[in-house]
């Protein structure tokens, strides 16, 4: 077993630099520090990694082994959440209330949230830059489901999402895979395997060939805030 290493120390503003994930033990974490500015936040997608962390400390970065995708052919669509999809209870867009997204994935987690005001900030800021993206779902005029992430080229890390309805973060999740993809998505990125990803078909990919794939992926030009007025 690889012994656990050493995170980096970042100081807020240093150069945008990481340790090499690929020499990481499999829990990942790399750094702990820096900031939570744009340039810092973009480059640590386009690297593989991601902040993760609690209220009171500073952020912590991480690029875990394995990491967890969901693609169009492993997507599993049950028959009872066809019968949903097409009964029309739920309506679905893009864009459309990115903070209030945010702001209901960081509520009544039993574990608590690290979807702390900073990060809503950061994250907003980022979504204001054309960089990151949320699917809503609605009943009526009530936001019951969504989830949030940040694209980079065909690149689409998802980060959280919520859900007020039965079957609402199902039906965000699906819509987004599949808009998402055609749009020109390649990886959509999910992070961890739980049993409600793995019920959608995500699955698990060593880090070192998720790495592979985004140098790919975020090497590419797509164009995903079109979806605004198709879904």
């Amino acid at each position: 077993m690889r012994a656990r290493k050493k995170p980096q120390f970042l100081l807020p503003g240093a150069p945008l630099a990481f340790p090499d994930p690929n020499q990481a033990d499999d829990e990942g974490m790399l750094a702990i520090g820096g900031d939570l500015s744009p340039e810092r936040l973009l480059f640590a997608y386009e690297h593989g990694i991601f902040p993760w962390y609690d209220e009171g400390l500073p952020p912590m970065w991480w690029s875990p082994n394995p990491r967890t995708v969901l693609d169009l052919e492993h997507l599993h669509v049950s028959r009872s959440m066809k019968r949903v999809l097409r009964s029309g209870r739920f309506t679905v867009s893009f864009d459309r209330a990115f903070r209030e997204v945010m702001l209901e994935c960081g509520r009544e987690r039993d574990q608590g949230t690290w979807i702390l005001p900073e990060m809503v900030d950061a994250y907003c800021h980022l979504h204001e830059l054309g960089h990151a993206h949320s699917v809503e779902v609605w009943q009526a005029e009530r936001l019951v489901g969504g989830l949030y992430g940040v694209q980079r080229g065909a690149l689409f890390a998802a980060e959280s999402m919520f859900h007020r309805e039965r079957d609402a973060s199902k039906v965000a999740l699906i819509s987004a895979v599949e808009t998402l993809f055609a749009a020109g998505i390649e990886l959509f990125d999910v992070q961890f395997l739980t049993p409600h990803l793995q019920s959608l078909g995500a699955y698990e990919i060593p880090r070192a060939r998720y790495l592979e794939l985004v140098a790919r992926a975020t090497r590419q030009s797509v164009d995903v805030q079109r979806l605004a007025g198709l879904l």
